[in-house]
């Protein structure tokens, strides 16, 4: 266990080294490309005073003699006529312009092909805004269930055009063009790093959501809280929604008490649960309930139901203290969710969502079905009197 401890700790500071030497080089050429320009710059004005000095020109005229000679285009319409001013030309702008000219543009052109590596590579430092922070990304089919969600994010009107930034260690060559064709943006890191953390701003961010890196280990939990407790010192809870996979159930008090203002179970099959709880908070522990079996769930009852008012129904069973239906079966056996209100319904059977400890057996179910009937005829009857 310590072995393989200490050879992650190795990788990490392997990996950082390899960081700060890229960084390093990207500075160095930024750097010289800055201080090539000063001397061009130097070169450009020293010559303009040489021709003010040696030939009969004023300064707009001297101006655009160096400039067209620096860059070799060469209009014929000012030359230097005076042996100073050639022997100024010679020195500055043959000998020394020109060629710092081309090593600016040589060194411009690996600047710019440098940070366009960076920004594939997650190594640019993004200026974010009320963005959406997504930390980490899935052990397993990680690429294919980020453009999922992003895909779903993007339908969703409001989240139609919020920037978006991954911060992982899942795309080491860059993000998958997806993703990148979504507006999709990310930085290479770890949240556990303070530094990583400091470069996706979270502190800017408008919703943050922390995925669990395996969702088959539930020690994947501890760098989940020790996530939200570093991103907790950043945020202000008011302002930013923080959502957090919790693995164990046993964890989930305790990330909300260190401030999630939501905890879910990683669900990977379904994305839309991440959105959900961005979109509409509270909404996902309503659909969360719906995979399992504790809570509130989803319960089938094969009963005939003829006729009645899906409005009535509905209603009945809440008076009755037995659920909420949610849909009911045809006589085709096509499921019918969430009907108008007048429909009347003809069906085979009902979904209900109940609840765990007080789940209502069929037979109380098909009771309350037909009271909600003899109800319903009572009130026609006294409506045709």
């Amino acid at each position: 266990m310590r072995a393989a401890m200490l050879q992650i700790r190795l990788k990490r500071l392997r990996r950082r080294s390899h960081q700060r030497i890229a960084r390093e080089l990207y500075f160095d050429i930024g750097s010289r490309v800055r201080r090539l320009l000063l001397v061009l710059l130097g070169v450009a004005i020293a010559h303009t005073l040489a021709m003010l000095w040696f030939e009969d020109i004023g300064v707009s005229d001297a101006i655009w003699l160096t400039l067209t000679t620096l860059t070799t285009v060469g209009y014929g319409d000012f030359s230097a006529a005076t042996v100073g001013g050639r022997v100024a030309t010679t020195v500055l702008l043959y000998a020394v312009g020109i060629t710092v000219l081309a090593q600016l543009a040589s060194d411009y052109i690996d600047y710019r092909l440098q940070r366009r590596q960076r920004m594939i590579e997650g190594k640019w430092d993004w200026d974010m805004e009320d963005h959406l922070l997504v930390i980490n990304t899935p052990k397993f089919n990680g690429a294919h269930y980020c453009e999922i969600l992003v895909r779903q994010i993007r339908e969703t009107p409001a989240f139609a055009e919020v920037p978006i930034q991954f911060l992982t260690t899942g795309f080491p060559h860059g993000l998958p063009d997806a993703l990148r064709a979504h507006g999709a943006l990310h930085r290479h890191g770890e949240a556990d790093n303070a530094d990583d953390l400091a470069r996706v701003e979270p502190e800017n961010a408008r919703h943050i959501v922390v995925l669990a890196h395996d969702h088959y280990d539930r020690h994947a939990d501890s760098l989940t809280f020790d996530t939200t407790h570093r991103l907790m010192q950043h945020i202000d809870r008011n302002r930013t929604h923080v959502i957090v996979e919790c693995v164990n159930d046993a964890n989930r008090q305790r990330l909300r008490d260190l401030g999630a203002h939501s905890v879910i179970r990683p669900i990977r099959a379904y994305p839309e649960l991440i959105v959900r709880a961005i979109v509409s908070p509270g909404v996902e522990t309503m659909m969360e309930n719906l995979f399992t079996h504790h809570g509130d769930h989803s319960q089938r009852y094969n009963l005939p139901v003829d006729g009645l008012r899906w409005a009535d129904l509905v209603a009945g069973l809440i008076q009755a203290d037995l659920g909420t239906a949610l849909a009911y079966t045809d006589e085709t056996g096509e499921v019918i969710c969430n009907p108008p209100s007048d429909t009347r319904v003809h069906g085979t059977g009902l979904i209900v969502m109940v609840r765990a400890d007080q789940e209502p057996t069929p037979a109380r179910i098909r009771e309350c079905l037909a009271g909600i009937a003899r109800q319903s005829a009572h009130a026609a009857a006294a409506a045709s009197d």
